[in-house]
């Protein structure tokens, strides 16, 4: 049986152990045991911090939080405080479902939404000092028939609306083009480039951006594809032939990150920023935040895995880092308890109190 004398010279040694641990540094010394920062084995900031995000409130694959004024105010928050000053709508419009009540589009058949989320937005975007880039409609025809021509001939109503209406505001500083592709089509340059030409000669010149995907191995078992999943060379020959059509008026790309694997990315993102800097596009990337490697789709990603992709913009000297989506997967108030997990952890690893 063992005495009290012992058991203090056990607990004794049992709590300078904890105290040298370095997974308790800086807690208190009565909470030594309970308070823990996880202790890094990799260089604490050697990735491309994140300082936009994508707002989904029109999505297809995603769930709806159902927030209202008081919870999306809460998120701004989260947002600026890890360094986040730029938002962008996914859309403004998916299919009839709608974020703003656009008086083109609901002649079109599309639903009244019972709140304007666009106002909103761009309401606290004014508030906490970001830009917002606006996204435009989705009508879906792209997704149904191939051709992105039609997305460009609606579009043209909706941005003369939009800039009419809400283009007061000053966090209005920018556009987003909504139609994703991942090859080359033959109608994706002539699509891009009226879409972008309107944009600005409405705005004065406001910045346009596009975020595709890299049709990698993972898009093509996603989609159930039967080809193979495009090459570097590839790539890099049918986005350089993209490029060349539309840089006169879109002038960033972020590439979605989360189709290629992680021994990949390096290939890959060195051909996104030499063809950014061939034809005088910013190169950015979407760092997704939402797990593509797992059965359940889809869920906060595990954040070594987001750690890889930021490092390896930051090796290949992209420009800016972008999330879909800080809301639902990385928010301290999303409906997934892990999204706030994986705040911390970046917020840990970027040293941000």
């Amino acid at each position: 049986m063992t005495d009290r004398r012992s058991f203090l010279k056990k607990a004794a040694a049992a709590t300078a152990v904890a105290a040298a641990s370095p997974f308790l540094e800086g807690c208190s010394a009565e909470g030594k045991v309970r308070c823990a920062e996880s202790p890094l084995i990799v260089p604490k900031g050697a990735g491309l911090k994140i300082t936009g995000t994508f707002l989904d409130e029109i999505s297809h694959d995603i769930p709806h939080q159902n927030w209202g004024a008081k919870e999306w105010d809460a998120d701004f928050r989260y947002m600026k405080a890890i360094g986040i000053d730029t938002v962008i709508s996914i859309r403004s419009g998916y299919r009839k479902f709608l974020t703003w009540p656009s008086k083109y589009l609901l002649s079109k058949g599309c639903y009244m939404p019972s709140v304007d989320l666009l106002e909103l937005f761009l309401t606290l975007a004014d508030k906490y000092d970001m830009k917002f880039y606006f996204g435009l409609y989705d009508s879906g025809a792209w997704w149904d028939t191939g051709d992105m021509l039609h997305e460009a001939e609606v579009n043209m109503y909706v941005i003369e609306e939009v800039w009419k209406e809400y283009g007061h505001h000053k966090s209005f500083q920018g556009w987003y083009l909504s139609t994703e592709i991942s090859r080359g089509n033959k109608t994706a340059v002539p699509c891009f480039h009226r879409m972008g030409q309107q944009c600005k000669d409405v705005s004065g010149g406001l910045p346009c951006f596009i975020s595709p995907w890299i049709d990698g191995k993972k898009a093509v078992a996603s989609y159930g594809e039967s080809h193979d999943a495009v090459s570097v060379s590839d790539h890099e020959r049918e986005w350089d032939e993209i490029f060349d059509g539309i840089h006169d008026v879109v002038d960033a790309c972020a590439f979605q990150d989360g189709h290629i694997d992680y021994d990949e990315l390096d290939a890959f993102f060195e051909v996104n920023k030499r063809l950014g800097d061939k034809y005088g596009m910013e190169c950015w990337t979407n760092a997704e935040t939402f797990d593509r490697d797992m059965p359940i789709r889809f869920l906060p990603i595990k954040f070594d895995k987001l750690r890889m992709k930021l490092e390896a913009a930051a090796r290949c000297g992209y420009d800016k880092a972008i999330t879909f989506e800080f809301s639902h997967f990385m928010s301290p108030q999303s409906a997934y308890l892990q999204a706030g997990h994986l705040y911390d952890r970046y917020k840990e690893y970027f040293d941000i109190k």
